[in-house]
């Protein structure tokens, strides 16, 4: 009973989703603990003899004896190793597992944040760029070659780029990573893999053990009324088989199979979740490229608008250039911001797929 109740921990534990709050080197130390905890009390079980005492008459009319011993059974010897196996095997699939699922949750949010540290980089040139304008404007507004109005239409920018920042810099705080795995996601869903694969053979092994036994009885035995010469030894070995082994083996080896289907369709596991991370990355490609699009096309506009006042001879004509200089700053931000996400999306893809 209590080797049926372990085995059912590991496979409950292994398949309940995992909280990402929760996970990391702690959590897996603590499960391997607990796991290696569970299989060594239950290997001792099944290596000790167990003591049998009691009473028992032989024939009917012959006097009654008191009977002490203890018995061991070969194939307990056998589940004592194979638990201990199956244990160190469920604690490495534990460990791939958590990696592999740790990754894949975790990977939107680790490009979105480097999306956003990227982006504060390119408000940061755009500030500057916009500082020098509006130090040049300053000075013909003082100088009386440029109204205010132009200087405002520039600190308007500057309001926008200073809350872009402030977003950006709060979307950054709001995104928790945990440490991830230097590996690429597919090393990691072969990892896990392989480690499903030896976790259920070492699981299949300790359930082929319960269909034979050869147990050795050893104790004494003595007359308890009248009593008669000393205690006797005896000794008894006793051979048993499942007629059904066979059968029950067939089933074991489709179970091995159902097992592997299941896990490769199986909507939570994380060789489906792969499939889903990366259909979710080419979406996220195909979108940004068709703003890149939009923003490459506006951008055409005003560079053409640009040469037109290339160099400005009047105050509308400086007005104009200004207002064009910080529309192309802003759109400069999105069209990097597009291509980072591009370029990075891809890369991944390449390294993890």
């Amino acid at each position: 009973m209590f080797l049926n109740h372990w085995k059912f921990v590991m496979a409950v534990a292994l398949f309940i989703p995992f909280a990402g709050h929760a996970q990391g080197q702690k959590d897996q130390q603590a499960y391997c603990a607990y796991v290696i905890e569970q299989a060594q009390a239950q290997r001792d079980l099944l290596r000790t003899p167990v003591a049998e005492a009691g009473f028992t008459q032989p024939e009917t009319g012959l006097p009654m004896q008191i009977v002490g011993g203890a018995t061991l059974g070969l194939s307990d010897v056998r589940k004592a190793g194979l638990t201990m196996e199956a244990a160190r095997k469920n604690c490495e699939l534990y460990r791939a597992n958590l990696e592999a699922q740790q990754e894949v949750q975790y990977a939107v949010s680790n490009l979105e944040k480097n999306a956003l540290q990227n982006r504060l980089g390119l408000i940061e040139d755009a500030s500057k760029s916009l500082d020098a304008l509006m130090e040049k404007t300053s000075k013909m507004v003082e100088a009386q070659n440029a109204t205010r109005v132009m200087l405002f239409s520039l600190q308007t920018t500057r309001i926008k780029l200073d809350a872009d920042r402030a977003d950006t810099q709060s979307k950054i705080a709001a995104i928790y990573i945990p440490t991830l795995s230097d590996k690429p996601l597919k090393e990691l869903v072969t990892q896990k893999q392989s480690g499903e694969q030896e976790e259920q053979k070492a699981m299949d092994k300790l359930s082929r053990q319960n269909s034979w036994d050869v147990a050795l009885t050893v104790g004494v035995h003595q007359q308890v009324n009248p009593v008669a010469q000393g205690p006797q030894p005896y000794g008894e070995v006793t051979v048993s088989y499942n007629l059904a082994s066979w059968s029950i083996n067939k089933h074991l080896d489709r179970a091995a199979g159902a097992h592997e289907e299941w896990k490769r369709v199986q909507e939570g596991d994380v060789v489906r979740s792969m499939e889903v991370l990366r259909q979710q990355l080419l979406d996220s490609i195909s979108v940004q490229e068709a703003k890149l699009k939009s923003l490459r096309e506006e951008s055409t506009q005003i560079d053409k608008n640009l040469e037109v006042v290339a160099n400005p001879d009047t105050s509308a004509a400086f007005d104009f250039h200004n207002q064009l200089t910080a529309a192309l700053l802003l759109l400069q931000i999105e069209t990097s911001d597009a291509t980072f996400r591009i370029d990075q999306a891809r890369e991944y893809l390449a390294k993890n797929y």
